[in-house]
């Protein structure tokens, strides 16, 4: 199966860590107003989930979203959420007060994933 986005490992150990601080947990990748384009983490309830929002998958057994319109331009991306060091807040997510803030890299799908996804 070929997934929209997925997690590196210290993504993922940030993910249990603020599950663990928090409880359960959703994600929602900014539009790149305030937070630089950031994979914001958010508690289920703080940020409205709604027709003009693609559901792309889970990391860490959380649920990961993006405008739709936004998405009609990262479509052919695989999203790869990973953890940076962030001094000094400036972030809506709840990672920000921890020093650090999930960070989206990208990568273009093969033709094969590619397929495969409008296969489905």
């Amino acid at each position: 199966m070929v997934e929209k986005v997925i997690a590196t490992e210290a993504a993922l150990e940030l993910i249990e860590f603020l599950k663990k601080k928090h409880g359960p947990l959703m994600f929602h990748q900014s539009g790149g107003c305030c937070d630089n384009s950031a994979a914001n983490c958010f508690l289920p309830g703080e940020l409205t989930i709604g027709a003009g929002d693609e559901y792309l998958g889970d990391i860490g057994g959380c649920p990961f979203y993006m405008s739709k319109s936004q998405y009609e331009y990262w479509k052919h991306t695989q999203l790869i959420i990973d953890v940076i060091d962030c001094y000094g807040g400036g972030t809506f997510s709840l990672e920000g007060p921890e020093g650090k803030s999930f960070h989206t890299r990208s990568r273009l799908f093969t033709d094969e994933e590619w397929a495969t996804l409008h296969a489905v």
